[in-house]
């Protein structure tokens, strides 16, 4: 509890005041990974080779932009930073954790950017969302990768709804999920999309209780590879029950 104290305490000031609300989540997941290390490894291995094979023959390597940045546990940054003249990270909240990362590292071509990627305010006021257009505006730009985020956006407008945040068109959801795959499908470089799009809980005799589809039925293009996800493993929440992502990787 302490550790993660220091690191929301370090985190908020560091923090646009409009995403400070999403540090606590932020802190909250970095600390799960931790504890979850060992479950996790397989799928952070799994993101990082999808994302090497995206760029093994790339032969222009100006620019990469890393969506959902994160904790940077299922990121190459090394590949990354590399291999290309400048690597953009961009995400809600970038913890002092990783943020102290990067500086023992050295990385000169690293640029941290705080930004909303779901196109809910797009939505609100009526229009498609788009929150991807800011990348048509990037100089020489090579690869985008979407890291492990896309889920996640489905999850956080979900929850925004049941709070309470009127006013959102009934099929939100899966608005936001499309726009964020067409916004993928329209840049003109090489793009990798990592995602998860269904979470199964499973017991520990192996029998399946629930199946959610986390991408609320948005088409989604062919996977590359796939692989599954312990995200909570048994122990983590309960004894008898671990809930299990299906993952895959897309790569255009």
């Amino acid at each position: 509890m302490i550790l993660e104290a220091l690191n929301y305490l370090a985190t908020r000031p560091l923090t646009a005041k409009p995403f400070r609300r999403f540090v606590r989540y932020s802190v909250s997941l970095w600390s799960r990974a931790n504890r979850c290390a060992r479950d996790w490894a397989g799928h952070e291995d799994n993101s990082k080779a999808a994302i090497r094979a995206a760029i093994a023959d790339l032969r222009q390597r100006r620019t990469a932009v890393v969506l959902g940045s994160g904790l940077l546990r299922d990121v190459p940054i090394d590949d990354l930073c590399r291999s290309f003249d400048t690597v953009v990270l961009v995400d809600l909240v970038h913890l002092a954790s990783v943020r102290l990362r990067l500086m023992r590292r050295r990385y000169r071509n690293v640029r941290l950017i705080e930004r909303d990627l779901s196109g809910w305010d797009d939505l609100a006021a009526g229009s498609n969302p788009d929150a991807l257009g800011f990348l048509r505006g990037v100089p020489y730009l090579d690869l985008v990768v979407s890291a492990n985020l896309l889920s996640q956006i489905g999850i956080g407008a979900r929850r925004r709804m049941e709070a309470g945040e009127s006013g959102m068109p009934e099929d939100t959801v899966p608005r936001l999920i499309a726009g964020h795959l067409d916004g993928l499908a329209t840049l003109g470089c090489r793009t990798c999309l990592l995602t998860d799009i269904r979470l199964d809980v499973i017991d520990i005799n192996g029998k399946q209780h629930d199946s959610v589809d986390l991408m609320h039925g948005a088409g989604m293009p062919p996977a590359d590879d796939t692989w599954t996800w312990p995200v909570i493993p048994v122990g983590e929440e309960s004894a008898d029950y671990q809930v299990v992502h299906t993952v895959v990787a897309v790569r255009r």
